[in-house]
Parts: structure tokens; C-alpha cells; sequence
């Protein structure tokens, strides 16, 4: 492939496509993508380096011998950490039934590979991961590529099982705290 003639974005679209669907594929990834990387990485936008960042943690899940030029993995590591954190009255009240149950959740954690996570709690001695997932997160009812993806690598590179929260179940408790409570409780089996 002539990886030459496509822009940044088009490489950055190429590789979260593959690593989203987790499908390898050696034959484009590799010293020839790297290098094209590397003439492009002038061009890369905030959205791209976040792109090739989780396409580099996808060479690591999948045990790839193939990495971005070290300079080049910082850059998009740090585009990666600088999405800010938004939260919602819908995370606020899935906190709050968290901590009724008195399992102290620790919100916005930062994981070692940059990945933010709504929450996390210990549950008989591991952690969890809890993503409360509003629309955003889902086309339908079916979870995004982005989110898919979040999902798989947190759990596979930082050991953090995950659980998810989707809108429309929680949305289904109205405000009955004891429903919330029961809901929680058996998503991660307290």
C-alpha cells in the first residue's frame, strides 16, 4: 500500500478502524505505516494522536512487534490525557447510590495508559470499573466503536473489568432509591 498518499487523518482513521474491530493486520502495519507516521506527524491534530494512541495500546494488547517512534507515542499519549472529563447529574446520582452501598467510589480515575473511567470500586477485594454510558456512548442500543474499544482495552491492558451503566436502564428506575440500589447491586453481584 502506498500509505504515502494519504493525509493524517485518513492513516488515523485506517489504524482506529482496524484496532476498534481488533483485527490484525500486518501487511499495513508496519515500518512502511510507521514511517508514514512519522513524515505526517506535523499535520496530527488532537484527534488523530488519540486515534494512534489507542491504535499503539492495540499493538500492545495484540502483542505486536510494531510501535510508533517513541517521540511520537508521548506526543499522542498526552493528546490522549488532555480530554477533560465532563460529568452529569446522571453520573452524580449513580455516585451517590455507589456510596449508599457503601462502596466508595473513586471518580475520574486516570488508568496507567491514559484512559479516564467514570468510577471505580472494590468489590471483594477487585476493582471495577463503572462507565456510566449516556446516548453518546450508543447508536441505538448497540455500544459505539470508541466505546467498545474503551471497554476491551482497559480491561485487557489494565486488568479493570468494566460494567456499564446505560441510560435508558437507569432512566427506567425514575427516582425509586431502592431500585437504583438493588439495580447496582446486581450489576456487580454486592
Amino acid at each position: 500500500a502506498n500509505l504515502s498518499k494519504y493525509s493524517s487523518q485518513g492513516l488515523g482513521n485506517i489504524a482506529w478502524a482496524y484496532t476498534v474491530a481488533n483485527v490484525a493486520a500486518p501487511s499495513l502495519f508496519n515500518e512502511l505505516f510507521i514511517n508514514a507516521c512519522l513524515q505526517k506527524e506535523n499535520e496530527f491534530g488532537v484527534e488523530f494522536c488519540c486515534q494512534l494512541h489507542q491504535w499503539q495500546l492495540w499493538q500492545e494488547e495484540s502483542k505486536s512487534n510494531i510501535s510508533l517512534h517513541p517521540s511520537l507515542q508521548e506526543k499522542c499519549r498526552q493528546a490522549f490525557l488532555t480530554r477533560v472529563p465532563t460529568s452529569s447529574a446522571f453520573q452524580d446520582d449513580v455516585f451517590s447510590q455507589l456510596a449508599s452501598l457503601g462502596l466508595k467510589p473513586e471518580e475520574e480515575v486516570l488508568t496507567k495508559r491514559g484512559y479516564r473511567l467514570d468510577a471505580v470500586v472494590e468489590v471483594k477485594g477487585k476493582k471495577i470499573g463503572i462507565e456510566v454510558d449516556g446516548p453518546s456512548h450508543f447508536l441505538g442500543r448497540k455500544p459505539t466503536g470508541s466505546t467498545i474499544l474503551k471497554w476491551r482495552q482497559v480491561t485487557n491492558l489494565e486488568g479493570i473489568p468494566i460494567v456499564s451503566v446505560p441510560y435508558w436502564e437507569w432512566n427506567k428506575l425514575r427516582k425509586d432509591i431502592d431500585k437504583k440500589q438493588q439495580y447496582l447491586r446486581s450489576l456487580l453481584h454486592v
